[in-house]
């Protein structure tokens, strides 16, 4: 029986309820070896495991997931609950003697190495709030030692986010002490969070439950870890970037020699061999999950040929020198021939779903068919690292088919589809109004098809998004599929449609966004943005030219705006400008981003020649981002 939309979560059906009984005899839920790693070098842990930022709002609270005790409830996964028991252990942990780990206070870890002087701090988390605390708790065990270094791993803001919170940025302007990153990091990290950044960040809101209750018919857990800080997101731009694999830095005494992995997990991303600790940083491409060729949130497509060939050439460069394996996520692998074993299957993992899916994508499978049909080996199938519980083996070899072949699948009946509302107007009427489809529907859940019917019943609620039963039936469903899912971030996007169908919509709630992002645009970057926000039929008959000169840059970009399209250049032609702007790259930032109006201009120290109606005219064709837009309703 469904629920009513005041109801609530419901229990699992019998359908679930048989699957999870199915999993906890075939999986090897025996083999506690992770729970002993994840223990393992346990020094204390912070208490309570609450932060909060300068206002008091809670930014992180690891203390919400005490639930995950015992076997797991009807509601969850077995799988899920247990990976999620997991990434719940928090605290500060020895992986060997030098080398330190923050586990349990953000998505990601951040880790620890000791020097001569002080210590190199890898990956500071999220938050700016979160880093500080996990930094207080390093300095309350190993006592009060200065940062001396910071490094990057890779270009995602929960590698770098927290980095105002462990350094300051005086230590760096003087020299004092190195950022690392790999080349091309500040150019990757920026623009994700930029161009795409509104509907990522809208997406993302599903994907981590960023609305629902913590508990056993909520959110347990995102799988990477158990979910994102929302605390102050910072950058403090690198100083030292690696350029080429085998380059090696010393700092405060720490040997670190570098891999390059580019258009891996992450477009910017580097390994690292500690040589005098034997300890390999794999940063994300290395974890003890099958990790996302594309994001459900929304990325590039990442290219896991490329992803499998640097696990390699890992192994080959830095495997003898190996006794310890870690990474930016979850808990290490200790011993050498468990470290390379671990490396090899989490190889294997992602070469075996790239050469299959192309395998069979030749043999004129698509990407659905594909992912219904490939089976993983049974090494893999019972390794509990390679398990999908936040890329999935079904929606990354849709990312690998999407990636060589795009979105159109061959099929001319899929060339030229109506969109969804229409879509669902017309099955509707075809299948005999609204009422039948519900009814019949009905039968399909309580034989617990719940893919079906959040298929057919989709379709109702574009048709007719105020049919309440059809809402209250697609939420029920949703919420069965969430209960199901063995992926963190599928069960989470689940059940955050059943909310927004059972509640309305929750927007954004947490940007990844930030001023310190912002700050490391350049010129052509935020042209680039401002272009994205042309709304190109009210820009149809605008003509417009304006010379932008940054004094404190010493550049001149000219913006022209002709049939809907902006586009710039930094070698303005013989011909004058409508407009000319004298200005510092903050003000135009701040004219650009909305921070400064027109009113402004005087105040900010802008000069202005021409006609100075041709910056109105550019600003009145920009549309504004919405963080709130639907997305299970039309």
């Amino acid at each position: 029986m469904t629920q009513t939309p005041e109801a609530g979560p419901g229990p699992a059906s019998a359908t679930i309820v048989a699957q999870h009984a199915h999993l906890l005899e075939t999986l090897p839920f025996a083999d506690r070896q992770d729970f002993e790693d994840a223990h393992r070098g346990f020094i204390a842990a912070l208490e309570p495991a609450v932060v909060r930022d300068a206002d008091g709002r809670v930014v992180w609270d690891n203390d919400s997931y005490a639930f995950l005790a015992g076997d797991a409830p009807e509601t969850v996964n077995p799988s899920l609950w247990r990976q999620s028991q997991l990434n719940a252990i928090q605290g500060l942990f020895e992986v060997v003697p030098g080398l330190y780990q923050v586990r349990g206070l953000d998505l990601s870890v951040m880790s620890f190495v000791e020097g001569e002087r002080g210590v190199v701090v890898i990956d500071p988390l999220i938050s700016v709030e979160t880093a500080a605390a996990g930094l207080g708790l390093y300095r309350a065990h190993r006592g009060e030692r200065p940062v001396t270094g910071l490094v990057y791993t890779h270009s995602h803001a929960d590698h770098f986010g927290g980095a105002r919170g462990v350094l300051g940025q005086e230590r760096v302007d003087s020299g004092e002490v190195p950022v690392i990153a790999p080349a091309g990091f500040t150019e990757h990290a920026v623009a994700e969070n930029v161009f795409a950044g509104t509907a990522m960040s809208r997406r993302a809101g599903y994907m981590y439950g960023a609305a629902l209750d913590r508990g056993p018919l909520g959110q347990v857990g995102a799988g990477l870890g158990q979910t994102t800080s929302v605390g102050s997101v910072t950058l403090i731009p690198p100083t030292v970037h690696v350029t080429t694999t085998g380059q090696e830095v010393v700092v405060d005494g720490v040997r670190m020699v570098f891999q390059l992995a580019p258009g891996s997990e992450a477009p910017a991303e580097m390994h690292f061999l500690l040589p005098d600790l034997r300890a390999l940083c794999m940063a994300e491409n290395a974890t003890h999950v099958l990790h996302n060729i594309l994001t459900i949130r929304g990325a590039l497509v990442r290219d896991p040929h490329a992803w499998a060939r640097y696990l390699t050439d890992a192994i080959e460069l830095f495997g003898e020198q190996t006794d310890v394996v870690f990474a930016s996520h979850h808990w290490p692998t200790w011993g050498h021939e468990r470290a390379i074993r671990f490396l090899v299957e989490q190889r294997d993992l992602y070469a075996y779903l790239h050469d299959q899916t192309l395998r069979m994508m030749n043999q004129g499978l698509t990407g659905i068919e594909i992912a219904e049909a490939i089976t993983m080996p049974p090494a893999l199938e019972n390794a509990w690292h390679a398990r999908g519980y936040y890329g999935s083996v079904s929606h990354n070899v849709k990312a690998i088919y999407q990636r060589y072949m795009g979105w159109y699948d061959g099929n001319p009946a899929n060339l030229w589809k109506h969109p969804p509302a229409e879509v669902g107007r017309r099955y509707v009427d075809f299948m005999g109004g609204a009422d039948a489809v519900v009814a019949k529907a009905s039968d399909s859940f309580a034989a617990g098809d719940f893919r079906w019917v959040a298929e057919v019943v989709s379709h109702v609620v574009f048709a007719e998004p105020g049919h309440e039963a059809a809402r209250t039936l697609l939420a029920d469903t949703f919420e069965q599929l969430g209960y199901g899912a063995e992926n963190g971030t599928w069960r989470c996007a689940y059940l955050s449609a059943a909310h927004e169908l059972r509640h309305g919509g929750f927007g954004t709630p947490v940007s990844a966004a930030a001023s310190d992002l912002f700050a490391q645009l350049t010129p052509e970057q935020w042209l680039d943005a401002m272009a994205i926000r042309v709304d190109g039929p009210r820009a149809w008959h605008e003509r417009l030219t304006i010379d932008v000169a940054l004094t404190d840059l010493g550049q001149t970009h000219r913006i022209s705006l002709s049939n809907g399209v902006l586009s710039h250049t930094s070698t303005p032609g013989p011909l004058p400008a409508d407009l000319t702007l004298r200005l510092a790259m903050p003000v135009l930032a701040g004219l650009l981003s909305g921070a400064l109006g027109l009113g402004d201009l005087g105040s900010a120290g802008v000069e202005v020649a021409g006609d100075a109606s041709a910056l109105s005219r550019l600003l009145a064709v920009l549309d504004e981002p919405d963080p709130d837009f639907a997305i299970v309703t039309p």
